[in-house]
């Protein structure tokens, strides 16, 4: 890249890539290394080779010793730039242990946390890229995000992130334009996915969801089919329909293709669209109910994952089948003890209502698998069993042993930290019907993440290497923001599934 090169995102604060600092820079951010020794000694300062010279280094130094910084990952440490550093406010992050700075995913957490401290400020550049660019890139995009579209003037926030983040490099030849391009794609179709769970199933219901997913993806050069109740119906898609139908508002089915090149692997994407789950007429309870505005948090991720590979062109054929309902009670609900007939042929007794998620998957699974692909990945916030079994943040994944392992694998290496998760045989039984071939949930809590990833392989042929990943949790983030992550929608795990894709169209 030549010395100072940007790279505008769809949306967000641009970036830009230099070797010194600006003369319009408002901060400076640094990173702190903790003590190897792990005593509270001072903590080595990350500020690159040439770009400080050494009478601005040691007053940046001299001024962190003062205030007792130790380097702490994630601790910031804020204060006004000492005399010849050109910029107002200097901020320090740590980065914790030596070890953790060679951490990709620990470098994004450290970016995400310090640019909440920069509202406010317009201009900024950092030091933390001399140490992984791209990685931090990320984690300062990530971090950055804000969802204002619902607030009046009088909530707006005062103060908003920087317009500009300059990245400064000790060696230009570091910064590829074609890294901090990916960088920048991948943090979007992120903030893609967060918008679309953060916006309220007041203003985000099927028709709605599928018209947005429509101009979003022939934007991209996708091809784009929408199914609307009456095609639906027509075809046999039994599951969507009957999950759908004790709502006003009716489902819908978006397919999403990204075609790549001749010869391209093909992946087949699924992903759960319940724009709101009331739970029907097994209904939820009150408490916390609101939550469930994320429920459409895998549909989010397969469409922001499809339009992702559109813009990065990635030599993979992916192909986007996601059904999109709204659960509601009424006099035209589904009711417990009914029996649907998948789209397939394949009957289900539906005993619980709100376990309704596995019966629109199911029909977009059969739909995705006509295509013949290779490989298939499902996401769902599925089950609140998840959650019991892997806590909010990380995910589960369940399918074909050699695919599950290697897309854990792989999210682990970007930070989404999937962990893998069998399918014990013994729990096939308890979903048998009385009356249909099988029934939409067994008769105990036990496994109840795994008795769902069981009943979902019942619609994959053999022939598919298959994923389901579970992300009942790390879809929303109810409690306040840490790392890059913020409250509310995460965008999990849109940077697993493009990182599979990724490895997909390298290795097959």
């Amino acid at each position: 890249m030549s010395k100072n090169e940007s790279i505008d995102r769809v949306r967000g604060p641009e970036l830009a890539v230099a070797t010194s600092l600006g003369k319009s820079d408002d901060a400076l951010v640094i990173g702190l290394i903790k003590a190897d020794d792990g005593t509270d000694a001072e903590p080595t300062l990350v500020i690159g080779d040439g770009i400080l010279d050494d009478a601005q280094a040691e007053a940046i130094a001299t001024a962190v010793r003062r205030l007792g910084a130790n380097g702490s990952h994630g601790d910031i440490t804020r204060f006004p730039a000492p005399e010849g550093v050109p910029v107002e406010v200097v901020v320090a992050v740590g980065l914790g242990d030596t070890d953790d700075v060679d951490d990709a995913e620990r470098l994004r957490q450290a970016a995400g946390v310090v640019v909440r401290e920069l509202d406010g400020l317009d201009q900024v550049a950092t030091t933390l890229s001399t140490v992984g660019l791209q990685a931090v890139a990320e984690g300062l995009f990530l971090g950055a995000y804000r969802f204002d579209t619902f607030r009046s003037d009088k909530t707006q926030p005062k103060k908003t992130p920087p317009s500009r983040i300059t990245l400064l490099a000790d060696d230009k030849d570091k910064a590829t334009k074609a890294d901090l391009e990916h960088a920048a794609a991948v943090a979007d179709a992120v903030a893609i996915a967060r918008d679309f769970v953060n916006t309220p199933p007041s203003h985000l219901y099927p028709e709605e969801f599928a018209e947005r997913a429509r101009r979003l993806g022939s934007a991209v050069g996708l091809k784009v089919e929408v199914l609307d109740d009456t095609a639906l119906e027509k075809a046999g898609y039994g599951g969507i329909i009957g999950v759908g139908k004790g709502s006003s508002r009716l489902p819908r089915l978006v397919r999403l293709t990204h075609t790549g090149k001749k010869g391209a692997k093909k992946v087949a994407l699924v992903g759960k669209g319940i724009t709101f789950d009331t739970g029907g007429i097994s209904i939820k309870p009150a408490a916390n109910m609101d939550a469930m505005t994320s429920d459409m948090g895998g549909a989010a991720a397969v469409i922001a994952v499809t339009i992702l590979a559109a813009r990065l062109d990635l030599d993979v054929a992916v192909t986007a089948t996601v059904p999109m309902a709204e659960n509601m009670p009424s006099s035209t609900a589904q009711r417990p003890g009914d029996v649907l007939t998948q789209y397939g042929g394949t009957t289900v007794e539906v005993l619980n209502t709100d376990a309704e998620g596995r019966l629109i998957l199911a029909d977009a699974i059969v739909r995705a698998c006509e295509d013949d692909p290779d490989y298939l990945i499902d996401t769902a916030t599925l089950t609140g069993a998840q959650m019991v079994a892997l806590g909010a943040r990380t995910p589960g994944v369940m399918g074909t042993e050699a695919f599950r392992d290697r897309v854990a694998a792989l999210s682990q290496e970007v930070g989404e930290n999937a962990w893998a998760m069998p399918l014990p045989t013994e729990l096939r039984a308890d979903l048998k019907s009385r009356v249909a071939d099988l029934a939409n949930v067994t008769n105990h809590r036990n496994g109840g993440m795994l008795a769902a990833a069981i009943f979902l392989k019942e619609f994959v042929p053999e022939s598919v290497a298959w994923a389901h990943i579970d992300i009942a949790g790390p879809a929303f983030n109810t409690g306040g923001p840490w790392g890059y992550t913020p409250k509310g929608g995460t965008g999990v795990p849109v940077r697993t599934i493009a990182r599979v894709l990724e490895d997909i169209a390298a290795d097959g």
